[in-house]
């Protein structure tokens, strides 16, 4: 039989791999004490925080309204613990890519306080996402029951991870939220930046393909369906040509507004209270209230 040496490919390619200049900027650089967020355990932390906000349809099956306060009570600690870690990472991280240094036990304390700060706001995450799952039952005549919503649609898991990542990212937490909503966007097709800002009784119709940038602002009773971008139009830029960031950049979307399917609202927009955008339309200029706009007909 034949023998096959390729061993100097295989060392060329290891070298040029380790060559700092190659890995400049996608390399990080583990420092003992300074955990990295895991993957495994932001989703554990999404799914013990919708056991605790939809009880018996995540989480245990069996809970029933006697047991719901111990179910709660263990996966509120579960949770607790969780969330003290990652967000211990997430600060480690941040602080770390700013040029910063962060002692571990003072990290560690602010991550309690930040994790207890957000298990307080659970029960306001949950009557607003009830809102949401409203929206979602009463806009679909397909929809027989609550339950078929929160157990069935992509929205009501795409909409709950990103107002999870919100509540963390006003607490000031870094990339935790970002990861947490791109778990959602892998799961279910929609994208919600964690940053933007969404009111109550919201909800996405099928919703793969929707896009919602960073600086949104969307306000109540507000309805999407699939294929909706609400992007930036273009990217000032500064002295040097880069993108200036944290401008606002995307549009907003008013009470009550509809926006049909594969329609794109680019820009710093306003669509006014009460309009409809019909599908598969360009918008980028500002919508008057109570308007309906649609492709002209030839």
């Amino acid at each position: 039989m034949d023998s096959f040496d390729y061993s100097h490919i295989l060392t060329k390619a290891v070298d040029e791999l380790s060559d700092s200049r190659s890995y400049k900027g996608l390399f990080h650089q583990h420092k003992e004490g300074d955990p990295l967020p895991s993957s495994t355990s932001l989703q554990r932390i999404v799914e013990l925080s919708r056991a605790i906000l939809f009880p018996g349809y995540f989480g245990n099956s069996t809970v029933n309204k006697h047991t719901v306060p111990y179910h709660i009570g263990v996966n509120v600690e579960c949770l607790y613990n969780l969330l003290i870690e990652q967000i211990q990472a997430g600060l480690c991280f941040g602080q770390e890519n700013n040029g910063l240094k962060i002692q571990e036990e003072s990290s560690r304390e602010t991550a309690a306080l930040l994790a207890a700060r957000f298990i307080g706001k659970l029960p306001e995450l949950r009557r607003i996402l009830a809102t949401d799952v409203e929206a979602a039952y009463y806009g679909d005549p397909a929809a027989t029951c609550f339950g078929e919503i929160i157990s069935c649609y992509p929205a009501i898991r795409a909409i709950s991870n990103y107002r999870i990542a919100h509540e963390l990212l006003m607490l000031g937490v870094p990339l935790i939220p970002r990861i947490i909503t791109e778990m959602a966007h892998s799961e279910t097709g929609i994208d919600i930046h964690p940053g933007a800002q969404i009111g109550h009784h919201f909800t996405i119709d099928h919703g793969t393909g929707v896009v919602i940038g960073a600086t949104c602002i969307i306000g109540n009773n507000v309805k999407l369906y699939q294929g909706v971008t609400l992007g930036a139009k273009s990217f000032p830029l500064d002295d040097n040509g880069n993108p200036i960031k944290g401008i606002p950049r995307h549009p907003i979307l008013e009470n009550d507004v509809i926006v049909y399917s594969n329609a794109t609202i680019l820009g710093r927009v306003t669509i006014g209270r009460g309009a409809t955008v019909g599908g598969n339309i360009w918008v980028t200029e500002d919508v008057p209230e109570g308007a309906k706009i649609a492709q002209h007909k030839r």
